[in-house]
């Protein structure tokens, strides 16, 4: 799952890469070091504690600005354990169009939790697994989509991030989108799309993937 990711943001331009483990964080260092980290610049942020997406990316902060501090140029940020051939030049595209502070993939389809936008594709809440919904920017209208588990960040975001510890990226994003930033969706519906975080979905990924359903990229 990390070559297929890492073999994609390469096809994209990607040539720098921070990758968050825990787990058998040894066994995925010394994978990178056998494939000569696949001819990209990776660096592995080790967890002790698993800091779930947000306190993850707050840990590996620095990484983005050491290259360049005064750089906005926007980052991916992109679960190892989803698989799909979303455009991510487009998506980028999409992300400087907006002039959005991040932007994250999303469908319609039936999720467990949902992320809820106005017409305008900004965030404006989220609806847990226990169907509780949270709306933090008033909408007359919202539609429920699911996230893809791709974001698209711009630098300034590394900042606003107050909260600490252990925590989703999510509450970052609702607290800002709630000040008045803009936390957009990209609809991604066109595009294939697959979860492998459970075994039934690795072994439906591996059928479509032999049936030519994935990827139509190249790969």
């Amino acid at each position: 799952m990390l070559e297929i990711t890492l073999s994609r943001l390469r096809r994209f331009g990607v040539t720098e890469v921070i990758v968050n483990a825990h787990h058998f964080s040894e066994m995925i260092v010394n994978y990178l070091s056998a494939n000569n980290n696949f001819g990209m610049i990776i660096e592995v942020s080790c967890e002790q504690v698993l800091l779930d997406t947000g306190g993850g990316l707050k840990k590996a902060a620095h990484f983005f600005r050491d290259a360049d501090d005064t750089s906005d140029q926007p980052f991916i940020l992109h679960n190892v354990d989803v698989t799909s051939n979303i455009d991510l030049a487009r998506m980028v595209e999409f992300h400087r169009e907006q002039q959005a502070l991040a932007t994250v993939s999303v469908q319609d389809r039936k999720t467990s939790r949902y992320l809820l936008f106005d017409d305008a594709g900004q965030l404006c809440g989220r609806q847990s697994q226990d169907g509780k919904t949270e709306v933090v920017r008033a909408s007359a209208n919202l539609h429920y989509l699911a996230f893809c588990g791709i974001h698209v960040i711009s630098p300034r975001l590394l900042d606003l991030i107050t909260e600490d510890g252990v925590f989703s990226i999510l509450a970052p994003y609702l607290r800002l989108a709630k000040a008045g930033e803009r936390i957009v969706g990209f609809q991604a519906d066109e595009y294939y799309w697959r979860d492998l975080g459970k075994v039934e979905n690795l072994v439906q990924a591996e059928k479509d993937l032999k049936s030519g359903l994935w990827p139509n990229d190249g790969s």
